[in-house]
């Protein structure tokens, strides 16, 4: 019996093992990042604060290569690369601490997800869409201090738990269909704004054919129906209304539009 124990009791360490390593590839731990949560709203302060980090090469690289509508220069990021590269390695030396206030958390993790997203399609310039490329959320190249995190460990292992569902509209997948990639780096002292302007965009934008009773909305608010909370509940027509132009009617059926995910270059 003990003979037949062993070997047993290994293979389930070992599936056990694998599906931790797994989960964390999946973007289901934060490794040990600082997470906060929003427990009021964000205020912009209009005033510079003293910055911790300065998110400037980056503002001004999308500045350079980001139109209004969001559509990407990759072909202009790839001449600017060891700009893009300065910023990340710097981003990676300067880790967060717990001492960090939430909005300097939300503006560095969106930020830094955001520079390495364009930084993988420029790697891999040309291709049509980065689900040509191989594990563009599960594998770990964001460097974070001695950390390598992946993408997918970014939104779901530390954005998506900070309980402010506004983040949907601020990191970009590369995609036509996901939110527009703001041309201007995220910072803390005016993050709320900020926040508040690409959910206004992108709800009332062409990404959703919002009407009373058959709205058609982005796959987004199906994939994260649960974080869209108002009044704690999770309530995707509720929180929508909050931004949209034209209100859903709370008895309407949803349904969901077909995800492009060719690449959103100019």
């Amino acid at each position: 019996m003990k003979a037949l124990f062993y070997p047993i009791a290994l293979f389930g360490l070992a599936i056990v093992l694998q599906s931790c390593s797994l989960l964390s590839a999946a973007g289901l731990s934060s490794q040990g990042q600082p997470v906060k949560t929003v427990d009021e709203p964000l205020e912009s302060t209009g005033t510079s604060l003293v910055a911790r980090i300065d998110h400037s090469i980056w503002d001004d690289l999308l500045r350079k290569h980001v139109a209004e509508n969001g559509l990407v220069d990759y072909k202009g990021f790839l001449e600017d690369r060891a700009k893009l590269t300065e910023y990340l390695e710097y981003l990676g030396n300067n880790a967060p601490t717990e001492d960090w206030s939430v909005s300097e958390l939300l503006a560095y993790y969106i930020n830094i997800y955001n520079a390495y997203t364009v930084d993988l399609i420029v790697e891999n310039y040309p291709v049509k869409s980065i689900k040509d490329l191989n594990g563009p959320w599960t594998r770990g190249f964001v460097k974070i201090g001695d950390k390598n995190l992946s993408l997918g460990g970014i939104e779901n292992g530390i954005l998506r738990k900070m309980n402010e569902p506004r983040i949907h509209f601020a990191i970009n997948c590369a995609s036509y269909s996901c939110p527009k990639l703001l041309n201007e780096a995220y910072f803390a002292d005016k993050i709320g704004a900020q926040l508040d302007m690409v959910t206004r965009d992108f709800i009332n934008g062409d990404k959703n054919e919002i009407s009373a009773m058959n709205p058609k909305l982005s796959s987004i608010f199906d994939w994260y129906r649960k974080d869209y909370e108002v009044n704690g509940e999770a309530d995707v027509i509720a929180y929508i209304n909050q931004y949209s132009e034209v209100k859903i009617d709370p008895s309407a059926n949803l349904d969901y539009l077909e995800y492009n995910w060719n690449l959103n270059e100019q």
